[in-house]
């Protein structure tokens, strides 16, 4: 009888240190490294062909290493969008979160508590601050944007005279970073006579861009070059001065995607433009966030990691103090190119 006694005695402990076991394992899940094999993008809003290029890439990437990709992006343009949407991702438990940031910093609390719950957060494109992410993806160094971008204005402005920016949101950090630089570059002696009359923003929407356009156009009327330095908003611009006749007039210049610009660049209305492969910046962010879930990176500056069709990357100091990985250098559209890339994004 003591015997039975003392065996169904072990019997409890046993069971009892199972079922603590079992609830600690669930606590610690809860609060490590996720499990999932479902990795997030979220864009800056939808209806942006930039955007579906980006996150085409970006789900290109994630399939080709057997994973799942998920696709998000809110109908505006705002960080408040974003921050539901990444809270829902956060409830799946998602390995990482790809963001496309609306806003620098209003994402911060909704990211760190992502980031405490074991999910891998990075940026992509468009920044949030360092201590929202473990890196950024970036698609080319932010200093030579901007410098190449006053000298197409200053190229298209004869070396005198008013240009304007047309940009996406004001708190866009990518147009934000880019239009520091452009301004730190006008300072130099061979701009003195290049003068920027005004920084518009027609917060990537198509209407709101094309509003901007003619306030410009109304306001300053011996404006000579209008630099968008995104794809909504070259493309809007462009549109508005070739529909007024104003080509040779007023140059649009800036950063476009080659399959709605090339009719500009054809017409005269947009000499020439810039951009990389919004595919390309996608799907090297596809292998940055694989890279962090396996543990293989950590974001810190001097890691490298493959990054399947388009080598190897290393991780540098970002100026914003964070760190990142650059797709490499802008690249010039013109009459001459032009038709060979504009079927292909």
């Amino acid at each position: 009888m003591k015997q039975k006694k003392l065996l169904w005695l072990a019997t409890l402990v046993v069971i009892a240190a199972l079922f603590a076991g079992c609830k600690g394992g669930g606590d610690s899940s809860a609060q490590g490294e996720s499990t999932s094999n479902q990795y997030a993008i979220v864009f800056k809003s939808t209806g942006n062909p930039y955007g579906e290029r980006q996150m085409g890439g970006f789900e290109d990437g994630i399939r080709e290493q057997g994973f799942q990709a998920i696709l998000r992006a809110p109908d505006l343009p705002t960080a408040e969008a974003q921050i539901q949407m990444i809270e829902q991702l956060i409830a799946q438990r998602v390995a990482a979160i790809c963001i496309v940031g609306n806003d620098f910093d209003a994402l911060q609390p909704v990211l760190t508590n992502a980031m405490n719950q074991g999910i891998k957060i990075f940026s992509l494109d468009s920044a949030v601050n360092p201590a929202s992410r473990m890196t950024h993806v970036n698609q080319a160094d932010s200093e030579k944007i901007g410098q190449t971008l006053v000298e197409a204005a200053f190229d298209l402005a004869g070396g005198s005279g008013e240009f304007a920016i047309l940009s996406a949101t004001s708190q866009a950090s990518n147009q934000n970073l880019w239009i520091d630089y452009m301004k730190k570059e006008l300072e130099k002696s061979q701009y003195a006579n290049l003068t920027l009359v005004k920084i518009a923003y027609g917060d990537d929407l198509r209407d709101k861009s094309t509003s901007e356009t003619e306030a410009l156009l109304a306001s300053y009327p011996n404006l000579k070059v209008i630099v968008a330095p995104t794809t909504v908003g070259i493309a809007a611009a462009a549109k508005v001065t070739s529909d007024r006749g104003l080509a040779g007039k007023v140059h649009v210049t800036g950063l476009g995607l080659p399959s709605e610009m090339a009719e500009y660049i054809d017409n005269g209305s947009c000499p020439y433009m810039y951009l990389w492969n919004p595919i390309d910046v996608g799907y090297l962010g596809a292998y940055v966030g694989t890279a962090l879930v396996a543990g293989s990176i950590t974001g810190q500056t001097g890691e490298t990691f493959n990054a399947g069709r388009l080598g190897s990357y290393t991780i540098t100091a970002a100026p914003d103090g964070g760190t990142e990985v650059l797709l490499g250098p802008p690249f010039k559209f013109e009459p001459s190119n032009i038709n060979d890339w504009k079927s292909v994004y």
